[in-house]
């Protein structure tokens, strides 16, 4: 099989486990949010899923360079499959083993992530596709699943209820596995060397170089800034916002759909016009158009047209931040270090996933909806604001960074 068919292979079976996990993030908070009533247990069930996600994306990554990156997807999706269908049919056990399966299911899905997407760069460049098309076009096929997954949720929650969702969850994890077991096969790793580092000397190793490269470390402090907006939307303002102004589950998927139509729309655009424009300012003006708007939107109108149309513009900003997030790690990281630096910094950039899960239901039940919104806007302004003023974040080229040795 061709280096290029590989890579399409690659993408499809990343994007299809994507897909199955959109649904899920859609329909268990709103399971949480109808059952108990509580915008608590509904941010404790995002982070629950989020926190095991972003450790195990770090952790587990000295592991995954010994086991094989390829085997170490399989393993994973194979294990998120089992563990999906034990959340989709065992909701009686009540919400203390809801979330603890939902964690486990997160940790499995944290390493299989990481692993993925370090394949990306070896399948790439053996087919002659340049990094910063890949990552553009990835996110913006990734921004169609999330668009299609989001409506497909709030779909079911209204047609079906939440098991059909969550078996659909689980079976996009086995045909991932299935894809990638036995029809991609990425070039060699570098060499190993004769006598395997430990663990601890590994992950240090990861972390001492990310350590060193502040534009990145810049770069990584938005996007989490970002990442805890959308998951405190996602798990808590959006379905409660719904649920008071629109009384039903139908208009979810909706405003959901349109932060991901507008992000498929800037996706288009960035990839034909990306290695023309300056990288530091594109980052950094897409991380304020991305954040706050959105959240006064919420807050200060009743209105689902007005939400839309803001959203959707929000999703025309956020359109160029990972893709150059992504490049960056590809270019400046070296190979024999990808593995555990780009775990680490996955784990850094969802490191506001919990974060915003918890902020998110915490503010809703002490302020009240208009108020936890307001203040979320302003924080996120704060963060995004600041490396622009600052200089702090992104080269206006990102140069690939000298190898290291491991200590």
């Amino acid at each position: 099989m061709t280096p290029r068919r590989q890579l399409v292979i690659l993408v499809s079976a990343d994007l299809i486990s994507n897909l199955g996990t959109r649904i899920s993030v859609v329909t268990i908070p709103w399971l949480v949010l109808v059952t108990t009533g509580s915008p608590t247990k509904m941010g404790l069930v995002a982070f629950a899923e989020t926190l095991p996600y972003l450790l195990s994306s770090a952790l587990g990554t000295p592991w995954a360079d010994r086991i094989g990156l390829r085997r170490t997807s399989i393993l994973c999706d194979v294990g998120s499959a089992v563990a999906m269908v034990v959340v989709a049919l065992t909701p009686w056990l009540g919400f203390a083993p809801l979330v603890a399966l939902v964690a486990v299911a997160g940790a499995l899905r944290g390493i299989g992530d990481r692993v993925k997407h370090v394949m990306f760069r070896p399948v790439a460049e053996a087919a002659g596709v340049p990094l910063i098309r890949l990552t553009s076009a990835y996110d913006g096929l990734s921004r169609v699943v999330t668009l299609f997954g989001a409506a497909v949720g709030g779909l079911l929650i209204a047609a079906f209820g939440v098991t059909e969702a969550l078996l659909i969850d689980a079976a996009s994890f086995g045909v991932c596995a299935l894809l990638i077991g036995v029809l991609v096969r990425p070039p060699a790793a570098p060499a190993q060397p004769a006598q395997p580092e430990s663990y601890l000397r590994a992950l240090r190793a990861g972390f001492r170089y990310l350590g060193r490269d502040r534009p990145l470390l810049g770069m990584l402090a938005v996007v989490s800034a970002l990442n805890m907006v959308a998951n405190a939307s996602v798990a808590v303002y959006i379905p409660v916002w719904v649920a008071r102004e629109l009384h039903g589950p139908s208009g979810l998927g909706l405003v959901l759909a349109a932060f991901s139509a507008g992000a498929l729309l800037g996706n288009l655009v960035f990839t034909m016009l990306g290695p023309r424009l300056p990288r530091r300012l594109t980052f950094l003006l897409g991380a304020l158009v991305a954040g706050t708007p959105r959240l006064v939107a919420l807050a200060i109108s009743d209105e689902l047209p007005v939400v839309l149309v803001v959203t959707f513009l929000s999703g025309i900003g956020i359109a160029a931040v990972n893709p150059l997030l992504g490049v960056a790690l590809y270019e400046r990281i070296p190979p024999e270090l990808q593995t555990r630096v780009i775990g680490i910094a996955g784990s850094l950039a969802f490191v506001g996933l919990p974060v915003g899960a918890l902020l998110g239901g915490w503010s809703v039940d002490a302020l009240g909806l208009t108020p936890a919104l307001l203040t979320m806007a302003a924080a996120c302004l704060v963060i995004t604001a600041y490396p622009l003023l600052s200089r702090a974040s992104g080269p206006e080229t990102p140069a690939r960074s000298a190898p290291v040795t491991t200590p």
